[in-house]
């Protein structure tokens, strides 16, 4: 675990710091659709994402599902924090959109290197920062964004946390990620296909850009 948490993760831990993290984490795969958050769980470990992607859901008992973010690696999650150090049940499900790899670091640990190790305080507070704006983003994205200019946006991000111009979601998936119906994202992507930005092939979407 060591040489992969160096190799695999950009910001710069103190060698004690990994030699703790390696002593008290588990290292856990996961594949594409695993759910590593539920809604309403008490989250005990904080993820550090070493490989793949993950996206963030709000979910709304009435209404179905909402994305928020994804997160890659390098990065953790900020609701998984603000849970973990309120010892509070979480409001969020995170989904793996990829296979992937995660360290879990134990909560108590979390805290306990928040006053020990500055690289770690650094860390936690670019990160919850980090995912702030993308919160902020998300809002506005909702509030501000017609359903078109959403659609292109989550194309995008696809593109960009898969590095792939395939996007291999059904429109169903686009529809429950983005909180509409698929009628209306079929529509939409027939749309941005007309005016060459897409392109609309049985089992996948080609983004040209």
């Amino acid at each position: 675990m060591k040489e992969l948490l160096k190799e695999n993760y950009p910001f710069v831990f103190e060698d004690s710091l990994v030699d703790e993290i390696v002593a008290v984490s588990l290292l856990r795969d996961f594949k594409e659709g695993d759910v590593l958050i539920d809604s309403g769980d008490y989250i005990k470990k904080m993820p550090l994402l070493i490989s793949g992607a993950i996206k963030i859901l709000r979910d709304d008992n009435d209404e179905g599902e909402l994305l928020l973010y994804f997160i890659e690696k390098g990065d953790t999650c900020a609701m998984s924090m603000v849970c973990c150090l309120g010892d509070s049940k979480s409001e969020i499900r995170a989904v793996a959109e990829t296979d992937g790899v995660v360290i879990m670091i134990p909560v108590m640990k979390m805290e306990e290197w928040l006053g020990k190790y500055k690289s770690w305080r650094n860390y936690v507070f670019n990160s919850y920062n980090n995912r702030l704006k993308e919160m902020l983003s998300a809002i506005d994205n909702l509030a501000f964004n017609n359903m078109d200019k959403r659609v292109l946006h989550y194309l995008q991000e696809k593109v960009k946390i898969n590095n792939s111009k395939e996007i291999h979601n059904t429109h169903q998936e686009i529809a429950y990620d983005l909180h509409t119906s698929r009628v209306v994202i079929s529509r939409l992507l027939k749309v941005l296909e007309n005016e060459g930005i897409i392109n609309l092939h049985r089992a996948s979407i080609e983004y040209i850009g």
